[in-house]
């Protein structure tokens, strides 16, 4: 990576600026808690309701109020001061972990033998993370642009990669300590330590300082209005190729809503195989994002992207296949590898094409784009695995994915073409010229 003065390489440059390490921390305490969260509720649920469609549902609860807030929380975050908004956004995560916890605490949620299952009090906790997804909305454009306003545009190839290390580092050790936790201490112990994480994450963010004052607009809209963010995607070949790559990907290829099924019928594992299985693609995507901070700037990446979304595809359709958890547990951590390298690259792009006053509208559409993936990705799978059976259906969504690779390489020729990931000239500069770095 290229250190702050264009000179020379230093991998660990972004760390030398005290509000990237604050940033850090809390997205580390942040990916940690959710992740364990994750794990505890996806069990709770099914074994309260024995139906992998409620495992679907657990993703639709949160992403339709998500979709519902993510573009005008866009504009949001390029009216008004993103590290307030992202701080605040977290401490809504915090109010949703404490109100598991006391559900939990109190029996709510424990399993019924032989009665019905609580359907109430189950759809209470989708209502729980359908808040949870409305904060989610308003904290990653938030976040997401904070982190460009934290260090200078030659870091920004390195402070991404050491973002994705970070997230990719809470999501093999958050699903292993929720497995853990659930397995050993069971999920009031899990809910209060999500707590507690989630309250570091709000601390942190809250110490997070950026670089460059910006300018306050009051009252008034973000110049382009709400859309700009949808426009400028529309307009730039090589953003729009991107994210709908891992839209798609992550669409069709994704397994891990349903590894609560794979774990009790398919591989027919205990339980705690689920917290490792979850953390398996973490484990490939940390290993891979660590080695990518070391590594000489990447060549041909709109190829690579190509090459990578069709492995992972490939990775899915041998997992849905594997009967034996260990070979399983491989596949997920190859694919994880893979999809490292799609984050940094879309990441990348993202933020040395887009203009700082559009960072924000643009981060949203990313988050609708990718963000909002995971949970539609998981009520596709829930539906489809309840009309067509678990494993076909995990195959066809492999299938789809290197379906969608076909059609994005003959359909995109800009994003075939691009040849230096960290040379990309910002959207709406002449070629060869910076952007005003100001904000960044």
């Amino acid at each position: 990576m290229t250190a702050p003065d264009g000179g020379g390489r230093d991998a660990y440059a972004s760390f030398r600026i005290p509000a990237f390490r604050f940033f850090i921390a809390s997205l580390l305490a942040m990916t940690l808690g959710v992740q364990i969260q994750g794990v505890v509720v996806a069990w709770q649920v099914y074994a309260l309701t024995k139906d992998p469609l409620s495992l679907g549902l657990v993703g639709l609860a949160e992403v339709l109020p998500f979709l519902a807030v993510a573009l005008p929380a866009g504009q949001w975050a390029d009216r008004h001061d993103r590290r307030r908004l992202a701080t605040g956004a977290i401490a809504v995560l915090v109010a949703c972990a404490v109100a598991l916890l006391a559900l939990t605490a109190g029996g709510a949620l424990a399993p019924r033998a032989g009665g019905a299952p609580p359907t109430a009090l189950v759809w209470f906790v989708y209502a729980v993370l359908g808040v949870s997804g409305i904060a989610r909305a308003v904290l990653q454009p938030a976040r997401q642009a904070l982190a460009a306003d934290l260090v200078p545009l030659a870091l920004y190839p390195n402070a991404v990669t050491w973002r994705s290390t970070t997230w990719q580092a809470g999501s093999v050790v958050g699903p292993a300590i929720g497995g853990l936790l659930f397995a050993l201490a069971g999920a009031t112990a899990a809910y209060a330590v999500d707590a507690a994480l989630l309250v570091i994450a709000t601390a942190c963010m809250a110490r997070v300082v950026p670089r460059h004052a910006r300018p306050r607009t009051g009252g008034a809209a973000a110049p382009g209005g709400i859309l700009a963010g949808v426009r400028f995607v529309v307009r730039d070949p090589v953003v729009l190729a991107a994210l709908s790559l891992d839209l798609f990907g992550v669409l069709f290829g994704g397994a891990t809503a349903l590894l609560p099924v794979f774990v009790g019928e398919v591989l027919q594992v205990p339980a705690v195989w689920l917290g490792w299985l979850r953390a398996a693609p973490a484990v490939g995507a940390v290993t891979m994002a660590f080695a990518l901070a070391h590594l000489p700037p990447m060549r041909r990446p709109g190829l690579v992207l190509l090459g990578v979304v069709a492995f992972y595809g490939a990775t899915t359709i041998g997992f849905a296949l594997s009967t034996n958890a260990w070979l399983s547990l491989v596949l997920l951590a190859l694919g994880g590898a893979v999809d490292a390298v799609s984050v940094v690259i879309r990441s990348t792009l993202l933020q040395v094409r887009t203009p700082p006053a559009l960072m924000g509208r643009v981060m949203a559409v990313n988050s609708v784009f990718v963000g909002s993936a995971n949970e539609i990705g998981a009520f596709e799978s829930g539906v489809a695995a309840s009309w067509f059976g678990t494993v076909p259906s995990v195959v066809f969504g492999g299938a789809a994915t290197l379906a969608v690779v076909a059609v994005t390489f003959v359909a995109a020729p800009a994003l075939r073409a691009l040849r230096d990931l960290h040379s990309t000239p910002v959207a709406g500069t002449e070629p060869g010229r910076r952007a005003d770095t100001q904000g960044t």
